[in-house]
Order: structure tokens, then sequence, then C-alpha cells
């Protein structure tokens, strides 16, 4: 029999502060372990929390992007659990009154959008780590406690259990990142433990009631996601066939042997004893305060994808990709206002030899080497006829492989070697549009060529191609493609 896959993510955005959700230590990513752990973080007696108002504004600033419901008073609670990484033998977090309630997050499935809702968004403040590995700081069977990270801002969003597959996890979580980030609430590095997601997984026969689920913690990157969700929807498939039954438990996932493994039973709420943090009063937000938020919040992604593809007339799938970061709509943006509105030939380069480049050189699109503006001169360029689409590509290419300075002044010799026409000029790339000149190619041609010739008269129109490549390969790709059809068909028909 057929089962149904019911997936609802956690997922824990480390807040862009510059200091802890409770103290004034730093939040710096690298430094050497506990040098950045103050007293309230490693909960001397007789300190007290105090909230860091950067964290709130965050929060607020994503309940608005999802359409969420502020809570204008919301309670930090004190969740309890024993932990060698929790100094305090309890987290500080949200529990009750969280200062984001619902939302929803669009992602783009297979079968077109899908909506998400969110049940939550909540306040809370991060742990240590345990470290185990053997190296220069420990000795071999020696762990270690690092408590850099405990107190470091954490949102906590909490979607509903409304995925049906790994796909649509993985769309909501892409999506959810590139959300946090577009936002300026985190900075998304999976690989420095910024964006983690915990993924609850559950199978049932189709109708029945929901099954037990199997929270796997700490998922920090999209691919491990998916083969966690995937081996953990067969784990439990297999088990429900061979007659077992799913225990509900905190699963790690391996993926060096790309399968998930039991860490501990899972506790409900009523394990972590949660009460009111008697340190910390309720926290009140301004209505005032969340409309300034609101004013201040950049063109959501979902919106400027509508924009694109109304004022611009973008297809939907690559509105989709221009709208994956801020910094690279915008770099689209500019070359297509520097064109005056080439939008859809702008999007081809963006998407095809501007991201190619960025693959290649293994940087995004704040580190690209060629310029909104040299990317339109570029386009300009293949528009009036100078160059060829070929040629352009080459011209590309050399300036992506030219040392540049950025600098506020940039000398004459640099402006030289950026200039699209300079590296036409250097190149020899200019293309061939005199159809005196490209006459005499073609008569060259085609005096050569009787077979070809003769197979296009006989009716095969394909042999038309060969002649052009070959009048191509005779002006060393200069010629005007367009221009030598033209007087081909002109001679032929002659």
């Amino acid at each position: 029999m057929s089962f149904e896959v019911v997936i609802g993510l956690e997922t824990h955005a480390q807040l862009s502060t510059a200091s802890k959700i409770f103290s004034g230590a730093s939040t710096a990513f690298g430094a050497a372990p506990n040098t950045q752990a103050s007293a309230v973080d490693i909960a001397l007696p007789g300190v007290l929390p105090v909230l860091n108002k950067g964290a709130v504004e965050r929060a607020i600033r994503f309940g608005l992007a999802v359409g969420g419901e502020i809570n204008l008073r919301s309670v930090f609670a004190r969740k309890n659990y024993f932990y060698p990484d929790l100094p305090k033998g309890y987290q500080i977090s949200q529990y009750e009154i969280p200062v984001v309630q619902g939302g929803l997050l669009r992602i783009l499935v297979k079968d077109g959008e899908k909506v998400v809702r969110l049940t939550r968004a909540h306040l809370e403040e991060d742990a240590g780590k345990s470290l185990h590995e053997h190296g220069a700081q420990l000795s071999h069977g020696v762990s270690g406690i690092d408590l850099n990270r405990a107190g470091t801002p954490l949102l906590e969003i909490v979607s509903e259990p409304e995925m049906s597959s790994s796909d649509e996890a993985i769309a909501y979580a892409k999506t959810l990142h590139a959300l946090v980030r577009w936002i300026g609430i985190c900075d998304g590095n999976m690989q420095e433990g910024s964006f983690r997601c915990d993924a609850n997984v559950s199978v049932r026969r189709p109708g029945a009631p929901l099954g037990t689920r199997c929270e796997i913690k700490n998922l920090n990157s999209f691919r491990f996601m998916q083969d966690a969700i995937d081996f953990e929807v067969h784990r439990q498939i297999a088990l429900i066939e061979d007659g077992g039954t799913v225990v509900q438990e905190t699963r790690l996932y391996d993926p060096d042997r790309r399968e998930t493994r039991s860490m501990r039973s899972k506790e409900d709420a009523q394990d972590y004893r949660y009460f009111p943090d008697p340190d910390l009063p309720p926290l009140v937000i301004d209505e005032d305060w969340v409309r300034l938020i609101q004013e201040s919040l950049p063109e959501l992604p979902e919106t400027m994808r509508e924009r694109f593809m109304r004022e611009y007339h973008v297809q939907a799938s690559d509105a989709l990709i221009l709208t994956t970061t801020r910094e690279l709509s915008s770099y689209f943006e500019a070359a297509v206002k520097a064109t005056g509105g080439e939008a859809n030939i702008v999007a081809n380069w963006v998407l095809g030899e501007v991201s190619a480049a960025l693959r290649r050189t293994d940087s995004d699109i704040t580190q690209a080497r060629v310029s909104p503006e040299q990317l339109a001169r570029l386009i300009e360029r293949i528009s009036d006829g100078t160059i060829s689409s070929t040629a352009a590509k080459q011209v590309f290419h050399e300036l992506w492989s030219s040392p540049r300075v950025v600098t506020a002044e940039i000398s004459e010799a640099v402006r030289a070697i950026d200039s699209i026409d300079a590296v036409i000029e250097s190149k020899g790339l200019k293309q061939i549009s005199d159809d005196d000149v490209l006459a005499q190619v073609v008569n060259e041609v085609v005096a050569a060529n009787h077979a070809i010739v003769a197979e296009f008269r006989a009716g095969k129109e394909k042999a038309l191609n060969s002649l052009v490549g070959k009048v191509m390969a005779a002006s060393k790709g200069k010629a005007n493609p367009t221009q030598v059809n033209e007087l081909l068909k002109k001679k032929l028909g002659s």
C-alpha cells in the first residue's frame, strides 16, 4: 500500500547582530574557544540578562516579510534541560507567546506554487558547542566545551507540517534561506551554523491520522537535508511494513553512511518544564516602531519577481533565478537600465555567461569582474553590429580575466583595460559589415564550393548553413552573419 509523507521544518536562523541576545559579547565567527563568552553567557552567579534590541527588530522584520502577526506583548521562558554545553541548565526561549505568530511562505514546486503556513517565529539563545574531535587543543578521547556560541541570538521559525516530499522541504528551506538574507536579518552561512534546520518526518496511510514523527537535528546543508529526509522516509515505511512501530525520537544524520541514527527519545513540551523567566520582563513592542520597520523593508522577492515579469516581460523561470538574492537582482536591473530596457537580452547574459563565470571562479555576484555598465555596453555593441555574439563572448572573457583595480579613482590605464571598445580594437574583433567587402568573400566561397552550391539549388536548404560557415571561416569570424545570409541568398538566387 502507498504511504503519505508529512514533513515540518524548524529552522534556526542566527540573527545578524554584532553582540549576543542577552549580553554584549561578540557573535563573530572563528574566535579561539571560550574567548567570546561573557559572565552572562557562562551563567556566573548574580548576572542578569539584558535583551538586545537589534534581535527584536530583526524578528519583527521577518514577521512582517511573511505576513505574520507581531505580538505587541510577548514573554521569554526558561526551557529546562541539561547538556554540558548549556551553562545555566536552561535555555532562554519563547513558548506560549512568541514575537511572531502565523505567516506563510510561497514556494515553487514541480506542480507550480505551493503555500506553506508558518506556525510561529520566536527569539531564543543558542547553546555552546561540544567538541569531540582530536586536535591541537584536545587530547585523544577527551571532549571539550566551547561556549563562544552560548547566547548567540536565534530566530526559530516553525512551519506547519504541510510538506509531502524532500523536494518540497528543500524548496521551502531554500526560499526561507533566500528571504532571511534578502531582508538582512541573517547571513545564511550554513557552513558556520548560521542557518540550521531540524526536519520532523512522519508517514501514514492515505486518510489516516498523522503518524509518529521523528526529528532529524541540525541539518546544515540542503543536500544533507534531502538525503536525511529520504532515508528517514524509507526507514519508517520499511519498519511499518515489517510490522514494527515508529518510536518518537530525535535522530542525527550521518553523511558518511548517508543514514539517520537514534540520538535520544524525543521530549515533549512538558518535559522541558517551561515557565516565564523571572529575570526578564515581558517584551512590549511599540506600534510606531513596527510601522517604521515596515517602511524600511526592501521590495520583497515575490513582489520583485512579479514586477520583472510585468515591466520587463521576463519569463517566470528567469525571474525566479534573478531574484534569488538582492545583489543579483540589483546587478540585473542596473544592466537593464544602462541598456535602455534590453531586459531579456540582459537576462540571457546574466543567467548564461555571468553565472558561468561566477561558478568557474567560485564567487558571487558581488565579486563580478564585469560591471553591469560594462555588460550593457557589450550588449550595445552586439545590437549596433560592431561585434558578433561569438566575439562578444570573447570580449566578456577578456574583461573577466583582466586584473581590475576597484578604487574611487581608477587610472586611465585601467580604464583602457576595462573599455569594451579597447578590447574589441586590441583583439581585432570588429565585425565586417561592409557590403562590398562581404560580397567579395561570398563570391570567392561560392566559386570554390560548386558541390555545396548544387545541393542548395537542388533543394537542400541546410547547404546554405554550410556556405555561411565557410564565409565566416574565410573572414576569421568577423563577417556579419545576417548580411552573409542575405548576400548568399541573393547570389544563389541569381
